[in-house]
């Protein structure tokens, strides 16, 4: 589950987050998105109520569009904000997306680079149909 996420912690010069994220994740052994993102929201702790333009974020979010599909962990790199929402190049959808403030259920943890990338390599999407 976490190959590729190890070899790119072993070939990067990471940071101690990365290394206490991939360290939890393999103790844990789940393979589960809900267990994953805890584990994730633990180790990357640097939090923001609100989220700069050009930045990585990953958060916990619950659409409330009816019949929508949507990604629960976005992993995103803030484009841009309103009053009502934001925009973020979600890598779990590869595309745009726009997100309600109203529907954001944690706060965003700040992300540097080579985290956002370690964090592309751990399935922890977790894609739902709201009923």
């Amino acid at each position: 589950m976490t190959e590729g996420f190890g070899q790119y912690v072993e070939r990067s010069s990471s940071t101690a987050r990365i290394r206490e994220l991939k360290r939890k994740i393999e103790d844990s052994g789940t393979k589960d998105p809900e267990d994953l993102m805890m584990i994730i929201m633990e180790v990357l702790k640097e939090d923001s109520i609100y989220p700069e333009v050009g930045k990585f974020y990953t958060f916990r979010y619950a659409a409330k569009t009816p019949k929508i599909k949507y990604d629960r962990h976005p992993l995103i790199t803030m484009l841009s904000y309103d009053d009502k929402g934001f925009e973020g190049l979600n890598v779990h959808w590869r595309t745009r997306r726009r997100y309600n403030w109203e529907q954001v259920m944690s706060s965003f943890h700040v992300l540097e680079r080579e985290e956002f990338n370690a964090l592309r390599r751990i399935p922890y999407a977790r894609f739902v149909i709201n009923r």
